[in-house]
């Protein structure tokens, strides 16, 4: 590692959140996920309301999102192992760019007319890639830029961002879609990729390269997942991620369906809706910011999950917009605990030498997300996309119950963490 590198891993002197955004890397880290967020929630909204007008299917609105998910089952272990073998900043110029690339590309094919629902599969597949890719690189970046002492904080910050983002890039999606259509969606996606390319290209930290040594990729994600195993911490954290990516994320493609059968909303209006549980996080991210402590982060995930599933359950009951609006900003609510919890509690539980196979591990567990999506687009399909949305949300309460011996050690005080 160089010099730059093991400056960085040195916690800061001081804990408020202002001094993380003095930290030049920690603001173009901030920048590149701000950018990512934006475009990812802008399109995928964009893409749920062309492929349902084109369609009229419930089920294939649901495989979009399924489709940007399915590269965290299928590659996230290899990713966190790979992340070691790669200097990082050169792995996020790489993400960065074939992101640009595929929002541009789609930009021109629906400009031109010729963009089809094929295409956005195929697009939503190759996001994924960089999505699966977020945690064990620009996460695990931010972790060694602010040292593991400020995890927490950094990722309140992140998170909170994430979830402002989720306010900005649906309402930016509908009225984009309604005024412009889908390629004026995916041409300001591309320009605001631009933004991030150059926040990657002046980042000044590098990771340095772990050397191959006599292990291969597939011993490294054993050696990780037996530490998953082996960690009670670990493991409870790792079983509540699938619960929540299996019954509860899945609901967030119906809500475009929702929204103009249900409660006959304009494109504009569904943007609007969608952003309320984007609002809820955004105020949920900044209140643990300033107050949550490491002894209650535990909790903080757990009763996070826990009000998610009740207020997308509460979502699908809602008669009219306003309640509908309500319902999902206490949904937001609860995704903060469990987001924000979630990276910070795998990266300070394990060491430092298999953090990056750990947080590819957790990215498989989010990765298990499309088992669900399949789950709620055939309900969907079979009866409403309303009562998919309670069905899945009563069964993940009752999977938290039933895991309940697994998860109980989360609620246990963190040990210290060395920077």
């Amino acid at each position: 590692m160089t010099k730059i590198g093991a400056a960085r891993l040195r916690p800061a002197a001081e804990p408020g959140i202002a001094q993380l955004f003095a930290q030049p890397d920690f603001l173009r880290l901030w920048c590149v996920g701000l950018v990512v967020f934006v475009v990812r929630w802008l399109e995928t909204l964009a893409v749920a309301l062309f492929v349902y007008q084109a369609t009229g299917s419930a089920f294939l609105v649901a495989m979009m999102t399924m489709l940007r998910l399915l590269p965290m089952g299928l590659f996230g272990a290899f990713l966190g192992a790979l992340a070691e073998r790669m200097e990082q900043r050169t792995s996020l110029l790489i993400l960065v760019c074939g992101s640009l690339a595929t929002s541009a590309t789609l930009a021109v094919l629906a400009h031109t007319g010729a963009l089809a629902v094929w295409h956005l599969a195929m697009a939503s597949f190759v996001n994924g890639l960089a999505w699966a890719a977020d945690n064990p690189v620009r996460r695990m970046m931010i972790g060694q830029v602010v040292g593991a002492s400020r995890m927490g904080q950094a990722m309140s910050v992140d998170v909170g961002t994430n979830n402002a983002s989720r306010m900005l890039g649906p309402t930016l999606g509908g009225v984009l879609f309604a005024t412009v259509g889908i390629d004026g969606a995916f041409a300001l996606g591309a320009s605001l990729y631009l933004v991030s390319l150059l926040a990657t290209l002046t980042l000044r930290y590098r990771s340095g390269v772990t050397a191959a040594g006599k292990d291969g990729i597939l011993a490294r994600i054993s050696e990780g997942l037996a530490l998953a195993r082996r960690d009670p911490r670990l493991r409870g954290t790792l079983v509540v991620t699938i619960i929540f990516n299996v019954f509860g994320w899945p609901y967030t493609a119906l809500i475009p369906v929702i929204g103009k059968d249900a409660l006959q909303l304009s494109p504009e209006a569904i943007g609007v809706l969608a952003s309320m549980d984007g609002l809820g996080s955004f105020c949920g991210a900044l209140a643990m910011g300033l107050l949550a402590r490491p002894v209650f982060y535990g909790r903080c995930y757990l009763g996070g999950v826990t009000i998610y599933l009740v207020a997308l359950t509460l979502f699908a009951l809602a008669p009219h917009p306003v309640l509908a609006g309500a319902a999902l900003l206490l949904n937001g609510i609860g995704q903060s605990g469990f987001s924000i919890m979630q990276a910070t509690l795998v990266y300070l539980a394990a060491p430092p030498e298999l953090r990056s196979r750990v947080l590819g591990v957790l990215t498989v567990c989010i990765g298990l997300g499309p088992v669900g999506f399949l789950h709620v687009g055939l309900l969907a399909e079979a009866l409403s996309a309303q009562i998919a949305c309670i069905v899945t949300g009563l069964e993940g309460l009752l999977a938290l119950l039933l895991t309940r011996r697994l998860w109980r050690p989360i609620l246990l005080p963190p040990e210290e963490t060395a920077s």
